[in-house]
């Protein structure tokens, strides 16, 4: 079957992409302690790059000295950072005609599980970090305003390293995520209460950016649309605050769901990470048809669990999505996209085993299972 939909060209705001493939943020461990680009981190995109992969995100960038929490974790919360990124950038951009996107983020409560105990955790209300045992402080108000304009002052460091656009963050229990959750937001100011005041530090971080920077500038957003937390995020609000979003501006929609800090629900937060077969290998799709018929013809992205090239043919095909973001696959396989293209389409070699994610912790982010078979 040719995968013409999938290798067609498609726009997010006014930056072309080659292709309909995404490589979704993943963080690699491949920074410095405080943060650097090294040489191994720039090898690892521009290895995606040569693969094929129309736009590639980057694993999550620090906006705020607070919200760096995590095992080397790239920074660019002051100028200091530009160098090194825009070294990245023009290996990327050398490679072929990838784009590439800075996603900017900050940890808040949502680090702990990369094993850094030597950080105070901070979020839009108070808890009790529960791996850690440790309180969760407050955030002020007129922090929050120092977070929004630090998130935008980090926009446009990434701007001025040559990305193409960026990525704000706001998923998977870290800050951004636990403001738009009524389940960690019980804030009585101007950023909490009603789903509207809990989206506003985004459409205020949206507002900000485009002040900043070049109108033409895309910025999207990686969006949680769903806790599966008691009292948490549901989907219904979730759509609800995707659609201010949309009309606040923002570019695209990257959906997700859940928490890293699996303690919150007994370990039952994140959907499986089994292929299943059909529609419902992709444990996002509900989020992405829910949020499809109010995006004003911006792109929505599908991400989360898709293996099967010829199911992501379909997707576009029939305008489900009009990106496929994958992740996992891309670290055992950087050239999976050209396979694909030229004829390959076999399934990942990827077993969705997240040793990927288990080893970073400790060390850097890389293929277990493929590292033992070549070790053999």
């Amino acid at each position: 079957m040719d995968l013409k939909n999938l290798f067609s060209p498609g726009k997010i705001g006014t930056v072309q992409i080659k292709n309909r493939i995404i490589r979704s943020a993943t963080w690699a461990a491949k920074a410095t302690n405080e943060g650097y680009v090294t040489d191994n981190l720039i090898n690892l995109f521009k290895d995606l790059a040569e693969g094929g992969t129309g736009l590639i995100i980057s694993g999550y960038i620090a906006a705020d000295p607070s919200g760096a929490a995590t095992h080397k974790m790239a920074c660019l919360y002051d100028d200091s950072y530009i160098s090194g990124q825009k070294k990245l950038v023009k290996a990327v951009h050398e490679s072929s005609e990838v784009k590439i996107a800075a996603q900017i983020a900050h940890t808040g409560n949502g680090a702990f599980i990369f094993g850094n105990t030597n950080f105070n955790p901070v979020g839009p209300s108070p808890m009790i970090n529960l791996v850690l045992n440790k309180p969760c402080r407050e955030l002020t108000t007129e922090e929050v305003r120092q977070i929004i304009k630090n998130f935008v002052d980090t926009g446009r460091r990434a701007y001025e390293s040559g990305y193409d656009m960026v990525q704000i963050h706001s998923s998977h229990g870290y800050l951004l995520s636990d403001f738009v959750s009524p389940f960690t937001n019980k804030r009585t100011d101007e950023f909490g209460g009603t789903y509207q005041k809990r989206t506003k530090i985004l459409v205020d971080i949206y507002n900000q950016l485009k002040d900043e920077l070049d109108k033409n500038f895309p910025i999207i957003i990686k969006l949680n649309t769903k806790d599966y937390l008691q009292e948490g995020l549901r989907l219904d609000e979730g759509k609800k605050i995707a659609k201010i979003l949309i009309e606040a501006g923002y570019d695209a929609i990257e959906p997700s769901s859940g928490r890293y800090d699996l303690k919150f629900s007994k370990r039952k937060t994140y959907p499986t990470v089994m292929d299943k077969s059909g529609e419902n290998q992709n444990y996002f799709l509900q989020n992405v048809k829910k949020l499809n018929p109010i995006m004003r013809g911006r792109p929505i992205i599908l991400q989360g669990g898709i293996r099967n090239p010829l199911i992501m043919e379909e997707f576009i095909k029939e305008n489900i999505a009009d990106f496929i973001a994958l992740s996992r696959p891309l670290i055992y396989e950087p050239d999976l996209p050209n396979r694909w293209k030229n004829g390959d389409l076999t399934l990942p070699l990827c077993t969705n085993c997240n040793g990927c994610l288990t080893v970073a912790a400790t060390d850097t982010a890389y293929c277990v299972v493929k590292k033992k078979s070549e070790e053999k």
